[in-house]
């Protein structure tokens, strides 16, 4: 490594630490109000608060696709950075697409391409990847392998997974309605579980949220949800904290997740096993791993 990369910010090794696919996660969350029972949030929100979250993920798969513009934000050691993405998901083949953007340096130059994800059952596959991958190879990672089920270590949350979450929402308060990108929406805030998520979820998201539920310091995921009127997610903000494998101290994530264009095309083609890399790649920290 030479004097420059030496230099980097502590805010962009956070970044990079962020994406790493064997970055060891556990979450903490914090607390949450508890269930809204005034007649005005049962009854602007159609339904019990807790019953219409549940069925969130439904009511986008009955969308089809949509545009998604994703971002995260960390904090650790007085540093905040924020990671995002953009680009379209199919929810009926469970297939996303993302131009993920880095922070840049203290100079304002980026340090890194932007890299593009693809979202598939069971696997996120990344290009531009760094760390010794050739340009033009994929890097493919088992979601289910990921003590996060891939709900952080992306730099981005899967859209739908992020859905599947609300699955396990235990308490929820309707707060009224609001607006979104002009759209008006039903707001929630809760509490999900993501044990209760798992036991619920998909059968392509049952695996990676039972890793997020034993991985994380606590299952308990604090959420604030935005609805349309079709039940269709528009924004979704969740709270996550894990430990930072290289300072061993706790760094605050939250993801926020933006569905627009309801219908859009969203025709995304994963790679061939020949554009895959079986290499070896650096860590964020000592040592190289394998990857298939």
């Amino acid at each position: 490594m030479d004097r420059r990369q030496h230099r980097r910010s502590g805010r962009t090794v956070v970044a990079v630490e962020i994406l790493a696919i064997t970055a060891g996660l556990a979450a903490g969350a914090t607390g949450c109000s508890g269930r809204g029972a005034a007649a005005e949030g049962v009854n602007g929100a159609g339904g019990d608060p807790v019953a219409v979250l549940r069925q969130a993920a439904g009511a986008l798969r009955e969308a089809g696709s949509s545009k998604a513009s994703t971002s995260m934000e960390m904090a650790t050691g007085g540093t905040r950075v924020t990671i995002r993405g953009k680009g379209v998901y199919d929810y009926r083949r469970r297939l996303g697409q993302l131009t993920v953007v880095l922070p840049e340096d203290p100079a304002g130059t980026p340090e890194h391409r932007p890299i593009t994800e693809l979202l598939a059952p069971g696997a996120l596959f990344m290009k531009n990847r760094g760390a010794g991958v050739p340009a033009d190879k994929w890097v493919r990672v088992e979601t289910a392998s990921l003590s996060d089920g891939n709900l952080v270590t992306g730099g981005v949350t899967d859209p739908y997974a992020a859905a599947e979450v609300l699955r396990g929402t235990r308490t929820a308060t309707y707060l009224g309605r609001e607006e979104v990108g002009g759209i008006a929406v039903r707001h929630y805030r809760g509490t999900a579980d993501l044990s209760r998520a798992a036991a619920a979820a998909s059968a392509d998201d049952r695996e990676p949220l039972r890793a997020a539920a034993k991985g994380f310091a606590t299952p308990a995921v604090p959420f604030d949800a935005y609805l349309d009127d079709l039940g269709r997610v528009r924004k979704l903000r969740q709270h996550f904290s894990f430990v930072n494998g290289r300072e061993k101290t706790p760094v605050a994530v939250a993801s926020t997740t933006l569905l627009y264009d309801f219908g859009a095309a969203a025709d995304v083609r994963l790679p061939s096993p020949r554009d895959i890399y079986a290499g070896r790649i650096a860590e964020s920290g000592a040592g190289s791993r394998t990857v298939h």
